[in-house]
């Protein structure tokens, strides 16, 4: 059985965590106490929905949360501090703070461990998310009780709408690009001039000249597309952020 703990605080438990070379000992008090924290736990590090998605979008999402009341984003999993950090490492996901539950002491408090032993994962989190404000949870948006892994309400969208459901997204931004490339270099400065963040398709390593052209119709770089409108090259893009 799942519970729904709104209006209730969150367990007291000591999370041991490795800081560089250090272990570091971190308590519910620490991450929670006079603060707006939003919190999503999930399976497992380095899982696919996990990876592709729910820690991704809540890092994207991260700087308008921010400036909608929310001083920290924290990941929670029932996995070492470990594989926690080498997780978080690989993701480049610099707005999240990853808490591990290795011993899960946390989520059995909120009622949400559930067995996975079936996946060979033993006792895991069921994912879900929630608002927490002064160590009291505002608000909890637990996945459906179902087979799987259902990955429907607990997305740094819904938790954003909650929020402010007025809040204007970033938006997304795919620059391709070549190595030495200098009006990509103009390009990618004066989106970071303009504190967009975007994501860089290589050609030659994560794409071809074939598939730029099948997508933009031409085959000089850079090529910017904003929310799905193709902006063109660096002077085109100046002209569309001025």
């Amino acid at each position: 059985m799942l519970h729904d703990k709104t209006g209730q605080r969150v367990p007291q438990v000591t999370f041991r965590t490795r800081q560089g070379e250090q272990w570091q000992d971190v308590t519910s008090d620490d991450i929670f106490n006079g603060r707006t924290v939003v919190v999503f736990s999930l399976p497992g590090a380095f899982t696919p929905t996990c990876s592709a998605t729910h820690l991704p979008r809540y890092n994207e999402l991260a700087p308008v949360l921010f400036e909608n009341g929310v001083d920290d984003i924290v990941c929670i999993s029932v996995n070492d501090t470990f594989v926690m950090n080498a997780w978080l490492k690989e993701q480049e996901a610099e707005h999240i703070r990853v808490i591990p539950d290795g011993n899960g002491e946390f989520t059995e408090g909120m009622g949400m461990l559930v067995d996975k032993q079936e996946l060979g994962f033993g006792q895991r989190s069921w994912r879900y998310s929630m608002l927490v404000k002064d160590g009291i949870i505002a608000k909890m948006f637990i996945e459906p009780n179902k087979p799987g892994d259902p990955f429907e309400v607990s997305d740094a969208d819904t938790m954003l709408a909650h929020i402010n459901p007025l809040a204007a997204k970033p938006s997304a931004i795919t620059l391709f690009s070549k190595p030495g490339c200098p009006f990509c270099a103009r390009a990618k400065q004066m989106l970071l001039d303009q504190g967009l963040r975007y994501e860089e398709v290589i050609l030659g390593q994560d794409a071809t000249s074939i598939s730029l052209k099948a997508v933009s119709g031409r085959s000089t770089v850079p090529q910017i597309f904003i929310d799905g409108r193709h902006i063109g090259g660096s002077d085109e893009l100046a002209e569309y952020l001025a």
